[in-house]
């Protein structure tokens, strides 16, 4: 059958009736990243005003074909890889009327062999096992899935701490854990080839983390993204947070705040900013109406972009639990934090997150007049 997505319309095999459709044996297509592909296509619209030379578009893992056909109607010179015999032909007829190429080749070989201007990397699960080959392969753009959100947040530990290279922490702001994890592992993946990777937009979206790196072959560049790198000590009691940069962490034996002895120390992961904010809001401005996910990409990336660049959000409901009170209004909430005199923001991760440069003992303080 045919789908239309984003003014493109494909050949897809089984019924559009839920994420993965038609028979085990078909080619995968998911509805359920239609949002992702809109935002993808976004992104290489404003990279490639901010990128003039970026040409080449590899998708690495294509099935259907369909984001890589929404890059070649972009106008991208667009290859969509797959192992899969049959995934490869039905890539290719997607792709013949805009002029891209579709090839069985396995990924990790493929990008081991050329480089492309951008590379993204779409895997089932962890996307991992393809990071040495996909910086290796990618001149400016690296664009990364991972579906793996239990490994990465912390909720499956050892497989998280094998994957990533790092303990990851399952609390109350999960998402974001699994974004840094996610990003802090290919920034080390990229600086051992001596190459910085630097996150010009991310988000997390349902069952999935997103991020675009754009990459720069400089030895001493990569050296100072690793400055981005370090920890989270987190009490599980009083919900405090503290961070520090740096390789070798000073694991606190009990919370400066409450004295209690439940403190987590995740890390390394990435705590500098997951989005640069004005590229994030270049990438708003691409959002067309002809995506089927328009509006959630235009309430969802001005989030993003005017995020603090803390390294943990909040839950503004568990706050309100905590302290015996009903919760309110976010913007609420937030404008009286910022009336204190405390920076804030909301964060995109879910609509009760937001995130403050104030202790909790501070929140608790500027919004009890809320209650």
């Amino acid at each position: 059958m045919e789908v239309t997505e984003g003014g493109v319309t494909v050949e897809i095999e089984g019924a559009r009736d839920g994420a993965s459709e038609g028979r085990a044996d078909e080619v995968f297509y998911n509805p359920e990243m239609e949002l992702n592909r809109d935002i993808t296509v976004a992104v290489l619209r404003a990279y490639a005003d901010r990128e003039s030379r970026a040409e080449t578009y590899l998708d690495a893992m294509a099935a259907s074909g369909v984001r890589a056909t929404r890059a070649a109607a972009e106008g991208w010179d667009a290859t969509a890889a797959d192992v899969d015999d049959d995934a490869v032909a039905l890539a290719g007829r997607n792709l013949a009327q805009y002029g891209g190429e579709a090839v069985q080749r396995d990924a990790n070989a493929l990008l081991h062999e050329g480089v492309y201007d951008v590379v993204d990397v779409d895997p089932y699960g962890s996307p991992m096992p393809f990071a040495d080959a996909a910086v290796a392969g990618t001149r400016n753009l690296l664009c990364v899935t991972a579906t793996d959100t239990a490994p990465l947040c912390g909720a499956h530990f050892e497989s998280g701490v094998r994957r990533y290279d790092t303990l990851p922490r399952n609390t109350e702001y999960h998402p974001e854990m699994g974004l840094r994890v996610l990003i802090g592992a290919l920034v080390r993946r990229a600086a051992s080839r001596d190459k910085a990777a630097v996150p010009i937009c991310s988000h997390v979206s349902r069952h999935y983390a997103r991020t675009y790196l754009e990459l720069e072959a400089n030895a001493t560049e990569a050296t100072a993204t690793l400055d981005s790198l370090g920890f989270v000590h987190h009490c599980e009691d009083c919900l405090e947070r503290d961070h520090e940069f740096g390789r070798l962490p000073e694991v606190p034996e009990s919370c400066p705040y409450c004295g209690s002895n439940r403190v987590l120390t995740a890390g390394p992961i990435w705590l500098g900013p997951v989005a640069d904010a004005g590229f994030t809001e270049r990438v708003a401005a691409e959002v067309t109406d002809d995506m089927g996910e328009a509006k959630r990409a235009r309430k969802l990336l001005p989030t993003v972009a005017g995020e603090l660049e803390t390294p943990t959000h909040y839950d503004q409901h568990r706050l309100c639990k905590q302290w015996g009170r009903p919760a309110v209004g976010m913007d609420e909430f937030v404008d009286a934090l910022r009336e204190a005199g405390f920076d804030a923001s909301h964060a995109h991760y879910s609509g009760t997150a937001f995130k403050s440069a104030a202790t909790v003992a501070e929140m608790r303080e500027a919004t009890a007049d809320l209650a």
